[in-house]
């Protein structure tokens, strides 16, 4: 397939890579799809980009869909789908994702021009943690198998670049990456059935086992060289899959049983495997080299006593070791693993156990020579690996919602005679009773009580809980998230909960200890406005007090998606950014770290974006060098789908945190405070019309679910947990991700830019406006992340679903009014920021944006006639297929639509 150019602005940048895989997609096309769904193909892509380009007369062609049969639509439809996600790879192999200055060596040169020494970043990495987690929120459409195919010829395009026209078995190397398309040509990319809590756990864990495990380890190794010194392991992968059961049914102890399993299998696989790497490596004779006593010592007891490694004593002490790491996931996995040890072994007690004989070892090598055969290489990495992955391979939060918490406690109380009606308490009768239950190790549950199944299935949670600590260390479950949070008993009754099982308990002392981290999650606008009273409140209890400075931080959770989805996108995201700033005061009177959770999503419209941008975009002394942010959906793939990318993606986050922690403030109090204000007035500006729209309009809840394919994406198989949290249909109920992935695919991507056009509008001073744009660094970030919405959206196409509104007199209105204020939006955005037209500023986004357009459109129109015919009644299923298909293709297309 040939790409694109325009007319009307400069011209799109070819990507050799692109050329290279849209023709041999062509040709496979051509050779397994046959000559006519070539052709038909073809010509579509040649009118989409004619009229992509403005030419003459273009706009009166013949789309050439009409002459489509319903077989042909499906292939055509495949066809765009996969030169997109090859367009995908292209891009991440030419780095068009990575960002000028997003990695820690030109983050530490960055720092140092300002005059912070690296031993001042040292100490900020001593104390510092920064985690991805990964969760299946599911706006990821596409098959694994998709992914794996994808992957596999990202790997034979490196060998292209290192100039090899083989493979390492011998297999021409264009061959063999026509052969991987051919392949993906013919996966089914549609999942026949619902994803189960089980599949998620396999699909994230290949990403985990694949990329994290080999990634993180290496880039320690190359941050080492960068700083001159050994930073503790402050970089780590967390999980939400397998222990997230809000609104999840499907997640009950079992499941959170199988994540933990399947995370330690996983990780002493790896260690078991680089150890016998590392005992074919480690050849040291004592006759040609001097060997420490503690070396012989660990040599000698691990039993292998075989006459040919007598002189070879390093040999012999990672045989131990690896017997040990056997039986250490024999206990743990009740299985046996796929290379067994001949030696006995007594399993290992904790991975510091482990760490501490990888560190006789690696010393042992370091006692000759300049320490070479020491300092880094596979035991170094070993080394790595278990300090950062442990046994349970990525800390896994637990997450409900605080409804259901309760009423367990409710009829915890209930049941054992204590209170009888505690929904019926004020908010200071329920925080006095709570503490005087915290204030004993008395259980309130008894195994001779019968329970609700609701209140079975927490208390079962928190024992599988309590049982992991045990078996996997501590380190496995760290967080418990509050969904719904809005005050302090809703912090309190969680750990109510865990006391339950063991997890709360007060020591001998009468100071309490509390193995997991009860987490507010602050989601709508009164949620982020209340937080930093509710904190204030929390911290002012004293079991509180000596739990949360005990323990060095506390975590707070922020959520962009419903504040979003509540207020807008710039009221949303500046009450995020108040919530934060007001925070840091509160934690700051408490003596204890500020460690803020940021729970974004893909789109724009759900906090998504430049992470590096946002995370220096934070308010200062908010970061300091702690930081989680949520990685959903198809971002995953996106952000992690290979190691190369995963290095990129991670070193911009990590290089992100210590600009945001450590450089100094880029503008002065006094533009601070202007800035501030002028913010206000535009959140209010753009909440009023946002909320106008979306909850004043009458009519509105109908116009949304008909313009949109929200129908048709709810009976999509691409996640476990139910489009809504309850069986309402009013937008309040709706998950906020349904909600943006269906804007998204309409091409509206309303949530991501309605009710800044007016606030833009009305905000007189526009010389203020440009000077914000320019010089905060809040704004520069909120408003490219607004920029590429309105990049992606077209509210022409959009228009193409306004006849599957069934009030179209209604529909014509509300569509005008989103119209009206994309308009607005848009041009004042450009007057904000100087340009002449959207990502003047940023060719290479406008490059591959514009690359993309001609081939969304066509699916576009071919997603309204399949929804037409679909609504209408007509039941061949090869109509919902193609209108599964083209919402995979457009997403796969957009990118970040979920």
């Amino acid at each position: 397939m040939a790409t694109p150019a325009s007319s009307n602005a400069p011209a799109i940048t070819q990507n050799p890579d692109i050329r290279y895989l849209g023709r041999l997609l062509g040709d496979v096309i051509r050779a397994y799809g046959g000559d006519k769904i070539y052709k038909q193909t073809e010509y579509i892509r040649s009118a989409s980009v004619d009229r992509a380009r403005g030419l003459h007369g273009a706009d009166v062609v013949d789309t050439g869909l009409d002459a489509l049969s319903l077989d042909d639509t499906l292939s055509f439809v495949r066809g765009f789908m996969l030169f997109s996600m090859l367009a995908n790879l292209a891009e991440d192999r030419q780095g068009v994702a990575a960002e000028p200055g997003a990695d820690v060596a030109s983050a530490v040169e960055k720092l140092e021009s300002h005059g912070i020494e690296r031993d001042a970043i040292l100490d900020l990495l001593s104390h510092a943690l920064i985690v991805p987690v990964l969760t299946a929120h599911p706006t990821e459409v596409r098959r694994k198998s998709m992914i794996d195919h994808k992957n596999r010829i990202a790997d034979l395009m490196l060998l292209k670049d290192a100039g090899r026209a083989e493979t390492d078995d011998g297999e021409n190397l264009d061959e063999a990456i026509f052969r991987q398309i051919a392949l993906l040509w013919q996966t089914r990319p549609l999942r026949r059935e619902k994803l189960f809590v089980a599949d998620e756990i396999e699909n994230v864990l290949a990403y985990f086992r694949d990329v994290f495990l080999p990634v993180l380890p290496a880039l320690y190794a190359r941050w080492e060289r960068v700083l001159g010194a050994r930073p503790q392991s402050f970089l780590r992968v967390g999980n939400w899959i397998g222990g997230d059961r809000d609104g999840n049914p499907f997640v009950q102890a079992p499941q959170l049983r199988l994540a933990l399993a399947k995370g330690c299998e996983a990780a002493l696989t790896y260690y078991m495997d680089a150890l016998h790497a590392l005992g074919a490596e480690l050849s040291l004779s004592t006759e040609l080299a001097h060997v420490p006593q503690a070396v012989l010592d660990l040599a000698d007891a691990s039993g292998d006593n075989s006459p040919s490694r007598q002189d070879e004593p390093y040999r012999r002490a990672i045989s131990g070791i690896y017997a040990r790491i056997a039986a250490t996931y024999r206990a743990l996995t009740g299985k046996q693993p796929a290379r067994a040890s001949a030696l006995g072994g007594e399993a290992y007690a904790s991975p510091a156990d482990l760490r501490r004989d990888l560190v006789t070892v690696a010393q042992g090598l370091a006692s000759e020579g300049d320490g070479a055969l020491a300092s880094g290489g596979a035991l170094g990495r070993l080394i790595r690996a278990v300090e950062t992955f442990g046994f349970h391979l990525a800390t896994l939060d637990m997450r409900q919602n605080s409804d259901v918490h309760q009423r367990v406690v409710a009829e915890l109380l209930k049941v054992a005679g204590v209170e009888a009606d505690y929904a019926a308490l004020d908010e200071y009768a329920r925080i006095a009773l709570l503490r005087r239950e915290l204030a004993s190790n008395r259980p309130l549950g008894t195994r001779f009580s019968g329970y609700s199944e609701e209140t079975a299935s927490e208390l079962a949670i928190v024992q599988a809980a309590a049982e992991a600590h045990r078996v996997y260390g501590p380190q496995c479950i760290t967080h418990y998230i509050i969904s719904k949070a809005e005050s302090v008993s809703d912090l309190l009754e969680v750990n109510i909960i865990l006391k339950e099982a063991g997890l709360w308990r007060v020591g001998e002392n009468g100071a309490p200890q509390a193995a997991i981290m009860a987490v507010p999650l602050f989601e709508t606008i009164a949620d982020l406005e209340a937080a930093p009273s509710i904190m204030t409140a929390y911290f002012g209890l004293p079991e509180i007090a000596g739990v949360v400075q005990g323990r060095g931080h506390q975590e707070v959770m922020i959520g962009y998606s419903d504040s979003n989805k509540d207020g807008g996108y710039i009221t949303s995201t500046w009450g995020l950014f108040q919530a934060s700033k007001a925070l840091a005061p509160v934690f700051a009177d408490a003596g204890t770290a500020m460690q803020l959770f940021h729970g974004r999503g893909g789109a724009v419209g759900r906090g998504g974006g430049s992470s590096f941008a946002a995370i220096q975009a934070q308010p200062k002394g908010t970061v300091q060098g702690r930081i989680r942010i949520t990685e959903q959906g198809e971002v995953i793939a996106a952000k992690f789908g290979t190691r190369d990318v995963a290095m990129t993606n991670l070193e911009a986050m990590t290089s992100a945190t210590l600009l945001a922690s450590l450089e100094p403030e880029a503008i002065s109090d006094r533009d601070a405070a202007r800035f501030a204000a002028a913010m206000d007035e535009l959140s209010r500006t753009a909440f009023a019309a946002y909320r106008d729209l979306v909850y004043g309009t009458e009519g509105f809840k109908e116009f949304f679910r008909q313009l949109t394919p929200i129908q048709e994406i709810s009976g999509l198989k691409i996640g476990s947990r139910p489009a809504s949290r309850t069986k309402s249909t009013r937008i309040e109920d709706l998950r906020a991700i349904p909600w943006v992935f269906s804007w998204a695919q309409a091409r509206v991507m309303l949530p991501g830019w309605y009710g800044v056009g007016h606030a833009l509008h009305a905000f007189e001073d526009k010389a203020l406006l440009a000077d914000m744009a320019q010089h905060w660094s809040f704004l520069q970030s909120a408003l490219a992340n607004l920029e590429m919405v309105l990049a992606k959206s077209d509210l022409g196409i959009a228009a193409h679903y306004l006849p599957l509104v069934e009030d179209q007199t209604r529909g014509a209105e509300i569509f005008d009014r989103i119209r009206e204020g994309w308009d607005q939006t848009h041009d004042g955005l450009l007057a904000a920021t100087g340009q002449s037209r959207l990502l003047e500023k940023n060719p290479k986004l406008d490059s591959s944006i514009r690359l993309r357009l001609p081939y969304i459109e066509p699916l576009n129109l071919l997603q309204v006639e399949l929804m037409k015919r679909h609504r209408s009644g007509e039941d061949d299923p090869r109509i919902k297929e193609g209108i599964e298909l083209s919402i995979n293709a457009i997403a796969t297309a957009l990118r970040n639509s979920g």
